[in-house]
């Protein structure tokens, strides 16, 4: 057996620029039988948990929808409660942002999940500061880029003390009217932040597995030193070896500080992969599915939020713009994290692409295929399930969420060739040890007696 176990988790796609919506295998992102036939493909092969991401807004560029998106998108609790009741064992991950949920509904709702599936509840934080989504509420875009972090840690740590706000023995039997009673202070909470200003008296009892495990979306700094303090895992774009140690390394260190050990937080890289009966064909597949991903409406998006200007004039099959980019932050795609990106580097990245451009003959299509379109694991069973290892046995990583390109069947291959050979070398569990999402995890529980 592998000295270090490999942890997986499933990506129901969507809210991404992965999903491969003209492949006759592409099935609905709202029936909920899509839902069931990935969550149960995912408990099939033992993963830890079944993930859905969030989208509160449709996304626009330059005042239109554009194919990157889903319309209609089913809202996660909703999904995931009614998913419990066709699962045993796999964990159920929502996607929430910390800007427009209230701590006390939040809490409630999480916990309700974690109590319906006998604990196998998790949150996926993240932040919003983009006006989009804040066009959908009634505070709108309110709070500034650098105010997200004290909202996440606030709701985070108000949540928390609602979760723990009832102990064992709280709730105890009258013996002389069978009736139960509560404690005085039983589910008491009070927090005053910058943020969030609560007070009263929470509903749940401790959930199963004392709180639903808490991994956090963000790969800056602040995000860093946010998930080190605070989270049981982290979701993160760096997927390659190199840069997955350096992230991993940097993370792991920040630990110390708060009083944790590594272990005591996961690192898992969403990715995508492309199996194949042998490496040749994953790679002829891999390049289909690239140009799939990135239509010529959608290479054009790309280049707008580099460029920050109407591009259209321009054929996505020709070569780049031959004017240069308008500095500053985004008007053309305000508040899109991809476009606030390039914010200070505009002219310089564009002499970037446009030399690489000149360099390989390529066209705008082309070149955004190359740079927005990925497939992180190419090639046969064995391959991928090698690249799989190696990533985790020489800390990349602890494990991955994949990213099907195809939904709902697009985990099937995955799950009946590649889990069967992590598992013959002894990277990856043949049975559900545990019945609780944190034990899957291998995370200890949050506080004593916990359940």
């Amino acid at each position: 057996m592998n000295e270090r176990q490999i942890h997986l988790a499933a990506h129901f796609p969507g809210v991404n620029n992965t999903t491969v919506w003209s492949d006759p295998a592409s099935g609905s992102h709202i029936d909920f039988a899509s839902f069931v036939h990935l969550a149960q493909t995912a408990e099939r092969a033992k993963f830890d948990f079944f993930f859905l991401a969030e989208g509160l807004s449709l996304r626009e560029h330059a005042g239109h929808v554009h194919d990157l998106d889903v319309v209609g998108r089913p809202e996660s609790f909703t999904i995931l409660a009614a998913l419990a009741a066709v699962t045993e064992r796999i964990g159920l991950m929502a996607t929430l942002t910390a800007t427009y949920h209230e701590p006390y509904e939040l809490a409630r709702a999480l916990g309700t999940l974690d109590h319906l599936s006998d604990g196998r509840a998790g949150w996926n934080l993240v932040t919003s500061t983009d006006a989009l989504t804040g066009r959908n509420f009634s505070r709108g875009g309110y709070l500034d880029y650098g105010d997200r972090y004290v909202r996440g840690r606030e709701l985070l740590e108000s949540a928390t003390q609602l979760w723990h706000s009832w102990a064992p023995g709280d709730l105890v039997a009258d013996p002389a009217t069978g009736r139960f009673l509560a404690r005085p202070d039983a589910g008491a909470f009070a927090f005053h932040g910058e943020q969030v200003d609560i007070e009263g008296r929470f509903t749940l009892p401790r959930s199963p597995q004392g709180r639903p495990v808490v991994i956090q979306a963000g790969d800056s700094a602040d995000g860093r030193e946010f998930a080190a303090e605070h989270a049981d895992g982290i979701f993160t774009r760096h997927g390659g070896l190199e840069d997955g140690r350096a992230f991993y390394a940097d993370v792991k260190s920040r630990m110390q500080a708060y009083g944790r050990e590594p272990e005591e937080l996961l690192i898992l890289p969403g990715v995508t992969f492309v199996l194949g009966d042998t490496d040749e064909e994953a790679r002829e597949q891999a390049e289909i599915v690239r140009r799939q991903q990135v239509s010529g409406p959608t290479a054009m998006v790309f280049l707008e939020q580099l460029w920050n200007r109407d591009l259209s004039e321009y054929d996505p099959d020709g070569p780049l713009p031959d004017i240069d980019p308008i500095e500053g932050e985004s008007t053309i795609a305000p508040g899109s994290i991809p476009a606030r990106s390039f914010t200070g580097r505009r002219q310089a990245t564009a002499d970037e692409w446009r030399a690489e451009a000149t360099a390989e003959d390529l066209s705008i299509r082309d070149l955004m295929v190359r740079r927005a379109a990925r497939q992180t694991f190419v090639g046969s069973a064995a391959t991928i399930a090698d690249q799989l290892d190696l990533h985790v046995q020489t800390h990349a990583c602890d494990g991955f969420i994949l990213v099907p390109h195809i939904t709902p069947a697009g985990l099937d291959r995955f799950a009946d060739e590649v889990v069967p050979l992590l598992q013959e070398r002894g990277s990856f569990r043949t049975e559900y040890e545990g019945t609780t999402l944190r034990e899957h995890l291998g995370l200890a529980r949050p506080w004593p007696g916990a359940g």
